[in-house]
C-alpha cells in the first residue's frame, strides 16, 4: 500500500512526507530491504530529517503515555498530568502580566477556552485513561534498544550518503510547534515552495454558463475567486478543449461547471472523473508536449492537388503515420479483380458457347433449306424445259401465246401440286433429320473454338480496364484493423504519448455511405481537410496533371491533330468531289437540254421546211423556162 500511494498521482504533484519507515518490524521486508526501497524510489526524498532524543528522555516519554479506550486516543503526559496543567497555567498567567494590556481581551478568550479544556481532561477524560502493555518501562527500553541495534546504524549510514545541507538535526525534546518552524525556516531558505493549489472556479449556488460563447465564458470566469484585486485568471493554450481527454487522445470540450484554475491560468474539464484526475495531478497532462493534438486527420483532394505530400508533412509534424487506403487495400483490390476475371470468364464462355451454338444451327438450318431448294429446283426445270422448236420463232403467233399461258398455267398448277408433296416430305424429312441432328450439345463444343476464344479476349480485356469498387464496409474494416495495430506502438512516438491518434489517412473516398460506415465504427476523424484549385478554373492541377503525364499527352494531341487534319482533308475531298460531281451533273444537264433543244429545232425546221421546197423548186423551173 505504500508503494502504490508513493507511485499515484497525488504524490507525483504534491510530494511526501515518509515517516516511521524504515519500521522495526521485519515481518515482511528486512531492515536492509527497506532502506533499498528508500535508496530506489522513484521520488527520492530532499530532505532527511533526523530528531535526536536522549534515551531515558525517550523513555520517559512513552511511558507517560495514556489511551482512551472508547476512542484509541493516545495522550501525552503533559496533556493529562495534572500537576503539568497547573504549571502551564501559573506560566501563562506570568506571561500576560509582563505583555501589554492591548492583547489582554483576546488573551481572557484564549484562557477561558484552554481552561475549559484542561478542565474536561481532569473531570471527563482523565478517569477513562489507560496505560498501554508496550508503554510499560521495560517494555519501553527493550524498544529503544532494539531500534539501537537494528536501525540506528543503517539509518546513520543512509544519513552520511546524504547531502549535509539537505539534512535537517531536531532535537526531540522541543515541543512540536518549535521543531515545526524551525523545518519550515530551513525549506524556505533552501527555496522549497509551496505545492501549487488547484482551484474551482464555480460553485454549485452560482450562474450556470452553459450555451455561453468562448469569448464571453472566459471572460466570465476570470473574474471567479480571485487571488488579488488585479489578478484576474488567464486562458490557457488548451482553451476549452479538456486537457485529461486531450491526453488520453480524444478532442472534448469542456464544461463551465468543471472549470478550474491552476498557476494562474483557467482550464475547462469535460466530466467529474476527469476533473478529479486533474485534481491529483495536473502537471502530468500540462507538460510539453502537451497541448499537442492526437493527429486523427483525413485528407481529401483531386490528384496532383498535394494531398499525399501534405499527409506525409503531418505524419512527420506530430510523429504520426501516414494511412494510404490505396496501399492498404491493394490486396483486395487484386482478389476482387481476380474473382472479377474468373466471373467475366465463366460468363464469357457460356455466351460464346451459345453464340457457336446458334451459329451452329443457323449453318445447320441454311444446309438443310439449301438441299431442300435444290430439289424442289431440280425437279421444277425437268418440268419446264421448253422445246427447241418454240426457240425458233422469234415473233410467236397470238395462238401460239395462248397454248404457252396455257400449258404454263397447267405446269403451274402440276408444280404447286408437287412443291405440297415435296412440302410434306421435306417436312417429315427434316423432322428426322432434326432428330439425329448432327449440332454439338454445349459439351461437346471445345472451349479452344476460336469464336469464344474470342469472346473470351474481348471479355477480359473489358474486365481488365473496369474500375474496382469496393464496399464500404470493406474500407473501414481494413482502417479499424490498421489503427488497432498502430495503437499497439503508439507509446513510442514520444513521452507520455496516448494510445489513441497518430495517423493521417491518405485515399479514401469522399462519400456519404463511406462516412456513415465511419460513424457507425467511432472513426469519424477530428480534423478533415480538403484540397481545392477554384482559381482560374483548376489550372494549377491541369498543368501538373500535364507534366506527370506530359510524353503520352503529347502522343495523343499530335494524333488527335493528324486524325483532325486527315478529317478535314477528307471533307474538302468529298465537297470537291460533291462539287465536281454537281457541275458534271450540271453540264450534262446542259448538254441535254441543249440537244433537246437542237432535236426540237431540228424536227420543227424539217416540218416547215418541206412546202417552202417545194415553192422553191417551182419558182426555179419558171426562172429557167422564162430564160
Amino acid at each position: 500500500m505504500l508503494m502504490i500511494k508513493l507511485d499515484s498521482p497525488e504524490i507525483n504533484h504534491f510530494g511526501y512526507v515518509l515517516c516511521d519507515f524504515p519500521s522495526l518490524s521485519e515481518d515482511f521486508m528486512s531492515t536492509p530491504e527497506q532502506i533499498d526501497v528508500i535508496k530506489n524510489l522513484k521520488l527520492k526524498p530532499d530532505f532527511l530529517i533526523n530528531i535526536k532524543c536522549p534515551n531515558n528522555d525517550l523513555c520517559q516519554r512513552i511511558t507517560g503515555q495514556r489511551q482512551q479506550p472508547d476512542t484509541g486516543h493516545i495522550f501525552k503526559r503533559e496533556d493529562w498530568d495534572p500537576d503539568i496543567i497547573e504549571k502551564r497555567k501559573k506560566k501563562k498567567k506570568e506571561l500576560r502580566k509582563s505583555e501589554e494590556e492591548d492583547e489582554e481581551a483576546e488573551e481572557e478568550e484564549e484562557e477561558d477556552e484552554s481552561n475549559e479544556a484542561d478542565q474536561i481532561m481532569l473531570t471527563e477524560i482523565l478517569p477513562t485513561l489507560v496505560q498501554r502493555p508496550e508503554d510499560f518501562k521495560e517494555n519501553a527500553q527493550k524498544r529503544i534498544d532494539l531500534y539501537k541495534d537494528t536501525l540506528l546504524r543503517p539509518l546513520e549510514e543512509l544519513m552520511a550518503e546524504q547531502d549535509s545541507q539537505y539534512l535537517f538535526e531536531l532535537d526531540g525534546n522541543k515541543n512540536a510547534d518549535e521543531l515545526f518552524k524551525s523545518v519550515i525556516t530551513h525549506l524556505e531558505s533552501m527555496g522549497q515552495r509551496y505545492g501549487a493549489l488547484i482551484t474551482k472556479l464555480q460553485s454549485a449556488d452560482e450562474e450556470m454558463l452553459d450555451g455561453l460563447e468562448n469569448e464571453e465564458l472566459f471572460r466570465i470566469l476570470a473574474s471567479y475567486k480571485l487571488v488579488g484585486p488585479r489578478h484576474r485568471w488567464r486562458r490557457s493554450k488548451w482553451g476549452r478543449a479538456c486537457p485529461v481527454a486531450l491526453k488520453d487522445g480524444d478532442i472534448i470540450m469542456g464544461t463551465a461547471d468543471n472549470a478550474v484554475s491552476f498557476l494562474g491560468k483557467m482550464y475547462l474539464l469535460s466530466t467529474e472523473e476527469a476533473l478529479k484526475q486533474f485534481m491529483l495531478n495536473p502537471r502530468s497532462y500540462l507538460l510539453p508536449p502537451m497541448p499537442l493534438p492526437p493527429c486523427k486527420v483525413l485528407v481529401v483532394g483531386p490528384p496532383f492537388s498535394g494531398k499525399t505530400t501534405l499527409c506525409e508533412l503531418l505524419a512527420n509534424h506530430y510523429q504520426g503515420k501516414v494511412l494510404d487506403m490505396d496501399v492498404l487495400l491493394k490486396m483486395y483490390h487484386e482478389q476482387a479483380r481476380l474473382e472479377l476475371i474468373e466471373q467475366t470468364r465463366a460468363e464469357a464462355i457460356l455466351v460464346g458457347i451459345a453464340r457457336v451454338k446458334e451459329k451452329m444451327e443457323i449453318e445447320q438450318q441454311l444446309r438443310e433449306q439449301a438441299e431442300l431448294y435444290a430439289q424442289e429446283f431440280g425437279d421444277s426445270e425437268e418440268e419446264e424445259e421448253i422445246p427447241t422448236e418454240e426457240k425458233s420463232s422469234i415473233l410467236p403467233s397470238v395462238s401460239t401465246i395462248t397454248g404457252a399461258k396455257e400449258d404454263s398455267t397447267i405446269k403451274q398448277g402440276s408444280i404447286i401440286k408437287e412443291e405440297d408433296e415435296t412440302e410434306e416430305m421435306s417436312s417429315s424429312q427434316s423432322a428426322e433429320q432434326i432428330d439425329i441432328s448432327s449440332v454439338p450439345t454445349e459439351s461437346e463444343i471445345p472451349l479452344d473454338h476460336p469464336d469464344i476464344q474470342e469472346v473470351v479476349q474481348s471479355a477480359l480485356e473489358a474486365a481488365m480496364l473496369s474500375p474496382i469498387t469496393l464496399p464500404p464496409e470493406t474500407y473501414v474494416d481494413v482502417l479499424e484493423e490498421t489503427i488497432e495495430e498502430l495503437q499497439k506502438t503508439n507509446s513510442s512516438r514520444y513521452p507520455g504519448a496516448a494510445c489513441k491518434g497518430g495517423w493521417v489517412v491518405d485515399n479514401f473516398p469522399p462519400l456519404t455511405e463511406h462516412w456513415i460506415a465511419l460513424l457507425e465504427k467511432g472513426l469519424l476523424p477530428d480534423i478533415v481537410i480538403c484540397l481545392k484549385n477554384v482559381e482560374q478554373n483548376g489550372q494549377l492541377i491541369l498543368h501538373r496533371l500535364y507534366e506527370a503525364h506530359k510524353e503520352e499527352i503529347d502522343v495523343q494531341i499530335i494524333q488527335r491533330l493528324i486524325d483532325d487534319a486527315l478529317k478535314k482533308k477528307q471533307e474538302e475531298e468529298e465537297t470537291k468531289r460533291e462539287l465536281q460531281e454537281m457541275l458534271k451533273l450540271q453540264a450534262q444537264e446542259s448538254a441535254e437540254d441543249r440537244e433537246s433543244t437542237e432535236f426540237l429545232e431540228g424536227s420543227f425546221g424539217i416540218e416547215r421546211g418541206q412546202p417552202g421546197q417545194a415553192d422553191f423548186s417551182e419558182s426555179k423551173q419558171k426562172e429557167t423556162s422564162g430564160g
